[in-house]
């Protein structure tokens, strides 16, 4: 990729020498790995639950910022300027997410004396706002879609906000706010009609977003979008505008420098989403016509000239056949700026650190050119719901085919006080056709055991029909949720069988198997010499999804469920991690399985450990376990149990013991990284138990109401 080194450098330039990367994970690694190839000292910042990430062994210098929940850490200004202060850093990145789009701490690094590696602060004000983005779009001649903006609200300060965020308390200022809630939401249905997308006027991401398509869903939209907006940017504003059905997100990539160049990088197709929030990003974006793009990356630039931008920024519109509708404007990088690094061959963390120095830019708008198709897949730590998970990373192995932006790493705790985003796989060829193929190799090489995350569905939605036709719409996850079920996976029961014999016996099971290190199991061979003759059988009940299966490996075959399969070690293959340190020896830490089943060789990532084994294939983790007979009478129904379907933070409980309830009633709202899952009743009874309070902190699977049913 092209590097900002090669800058010409102009007037008023500002020469910095260390910078700071205000953010964590995969953007913070990516950031500290651009500035260092910059000649730059770099300084990490760190929660108490990211003390050993490696974006903090990256950094030439760490900072302990505070406790794990962001507001007392990543979101803490004075905390950030002083760490700056401390290290001598005289520059600021601040990534993505948190701080990015925050005005104030531009404005209080500007104050500091500290150079922001980003726009203005008082253009991320203006920018930053979706409303106030609608003014700049309207004078620039960009098209806008009909909405109802949110008024001042009654009331400001933290008492207003209490009464916003706490439900049980009542009051005037309590009733005011619903007042005027009711009041958006009369205005939208009148001007506007249905359906409507309910949206934060502050942030992105995705948070605070609610589509509506029944008008007595919207007070509830209006309200739950107000409370994630709030918990995600401290902001709860809100835009209510018109839902164009079908439409396909498609974002232009700007840079502009103090000199008064602005460019655009050509545009980026972001439509697989769900709930909002982006899955899968490629460029250039396959579905318009030369016009579309043109219209849309000038009208980009438009906007970046009329607002003076700098740096790097991302003009987001809404396409509906050959119509085009602004959506926001993003002040900062994009998780998924990747993409247009592999087909532009341009750095964007080197430029905009140029950006910053006050250099002027290397290019014109005639050099910047496509080369090829990109896409990238985001792999999140969530289950098949789209639901966040928490757990330990055992064993982390990413594909060496692709580019993979990510800082996790064997050991690591995932928790859900932060973005479920682990890591960005990104393939690049010279179509779409091979570019994909490509993505879904690299998924395939994938293997994150310890944390449930989604690659396997990353992998089968990219390898489907639907996404090589570009079938797939922003709302199409979300009116398709069992479009891309798990697969049967027989050769994962096999592997992982004969692993967990290979752990019971200490040995290979059959001729050429080895010991975990790749050397021939000297006991492996059953060859009559030894007493005994060939090894005995291992005869194994293995337990997956709720399914017994009755599994006997013997030394030349394994028999699964009464069906016998020759089944033969192949020679092991030293893995390593993309870093290149070698995985840790022994199959407990994680260790790639060869066989040849029935004359076809498979490769598979495994790991043991009592009474269960993991298996990943095709990025997809298969848990084995033996069941343990022993407490099988001691089980008991729930009859009626909610349990957390994720960690998280208990927002809002909506019940009372004794209160009745019909099927899909409201219990109450959980919130994990930000965003709100609903609680709901299971069946129509009497809620026997209510287990939790708003602000209680609940684990996976914790009980939190009962429902009783009647009769």
């Amino acid at each position: 990729m092209a590097s900002a080194a090669t800058t010409a450098a102009g007037p008023g330039r500002r020469l910095f020498a260390t910078l700071l990367v205000a953010n964590r994970g995969e953007v913070a690694v990516r950031v500290l790995h651009a500035a260092r190839a910059a000649g730059l000292r770099t300084v990490a910042v760190y929660s108490d639950a990211d003390a050993a990430s490696p974006h903090v062994r990256l950094a030439d210098t760490a900072v302990r910022l505070g406790p794990a929940p962001a507001a007392q850490s990543y979101l803490d200004i004075p905390a950030l300027i002083e760490a700056a202060r401390r290290t001598g850093a005289d520059a600021v990145h601040p990534g993505y997410g948190f701080l990015s789009e925050s005005a104030a701490f531009a404005r209080a690094c500007e104050d500091a004396g500290l150079t922001f590696v980003g726009p203005p602060s008082d253009v991320i004000a203006l920018m930053g706002r979706k409303d106030a983005a609608r003014s700049v779009a309207v004078r620039a001649g960009v098209p806008v879609l009909p909405a109802v903006v949110d008024g001042d609200r009654p009331g400001t300060g933290d008492g207003a906000q209490l009464a916003h965020d706490d439900p049980t308390r009542d009051g005037d200022l309590a009733q005011v706010h619903r007042a005027h809630d009711d009041d958006l939401a009369r205005r939208a249905l009148v001007e506007i009609g249905l359906p409507l997308l309910v949206k934060a006027a502050a942030g992105g991401g995705g948070k605070g977003m609610r589509v509506v398509r029944d008008a007595a869903d919207l007070p509830a939209a209006i309200a739950a979008a107000r409370r994630e907006a709030t918990a995600a940017f401290g902001d709860g504003a809100l835009l209510v505008e018109r839902y164009v059905e079908g439409g396909r997100h498609v974002e232009v990539q700007v840079l502009a420098d103090t000199h008064g160049t602005v460019l655009h990088l050509f545009e980026r197709d972001c439509s697989v989403q769900r709930r909002h929030q982006k899955v899968v990003e490629e460029a250039p974006a396959p579905t318009i016509t030369a016009a579309v793009r043109e219209e849309l990356t000038a009208a980009a630039v438009r906007l970046a000239r009329e607002v003076g931008y700098v740096g790097a920024g991302t003009v987001e519109f809404l396409v509906a056949g050959d119509d085009a509708y602004l959506l926001e404007m993003n002040t900062r990088l994009q998780v998924e700026h990747p993409v247009t690094e592999a087909v532009t061959g341009l750095d964007l963390v080197a430029l905009q650190l140029a950006v910053a120095r006050g250099d002027r830019l290397p290019l014109r708008q005639e050099d910047v050119a496509v080369t090829g198709h990109a896409i990238e897949a985001r792999v999140y730590a969530e289950g098949p719901d789209f639901l966040p998970q928490a757990g330990t990373a055992t064993t982390v192995r990413w594909p060496t085919t692709a580019r993979t932006d990510t800082a996790l790493e064997p050991g690591q705790e995932v928790g859900t006080w932060y973005d479920p985003l682990l890591a960005k796989i990104i393939a690049h060829g010279p179509t779409r056709e091979a570019a994909r193929a490509a993505l879904v190799r690299a998924l395939g090489h994938t293997a994150v055991l310890g944390v449930t995350t989604n690659t396997a569905f990353l992998r089968r939605l990219v390898a489907s029909d639907d996404f090589r036709d570009t079938a797939i719409d922003t709302a199409w996850l979300d009116t398709h949720p069992g479009a891309f079920p798990a697969e049967a996976d027989d050769v994962a029961l096999v592997a992982g069988a004969v692993a967990l014999a290979d752990a019971l016996t200490g040995a290979g099971r059959g001729p050429g198997a080895t010991n975990g290190s790749g050397a021939a199991h000297p006991f492996g061979a059953g060859d009559g010499w030894r007493l005994g003759g060939p090894p005995a059988p291992v005869v194994l009940t293995l337990e997956h999804d709720g399914q017994v299966h009755e599994v006997r490996v013997g030394t030349h075959d394994v028999v699964v469920d009464g069906r016998t399969l020759t089944v033969r070690h192949l020679p092991a293959v030293s893995a390593k991690h993309a870093s290149g340190v070698p995985t840790v020896s022994g199959i407990g830490a994680g260790h790639e399985l060869r066989l040849e089943i029935d004359g076809l060789a498979h490769a598979v990532v495994v790991e043991t450990g009592p009474g269960r084994v993991a298996v990943s294939r095709h990025g997809q983790t298969t848990v084995l376990t033996v069941p343990d007979r022993r407490g099988r009478g001691a089980e008991s129904s729930s009859d009626g149990a909610v349990a957390a379907p994720m960690p998280g933070l208990v927002r809002d409980v909506a019940v009372e013991a004794g209160e009745h309830v019909e099927t899909g009633a409201l219990l109450g709202v959980l919130e994990a990284m930000k965003m709100e899952t609903r609680l709901l009743a299971p069946h129509p009874g009497t809620v026997a138990e209510v287990l939790v309070a708003p602000g209680d902190q609940v684990t996976l699977g914790q009980a939190l109401f009962t429902v009783r049913g009647h009769g």
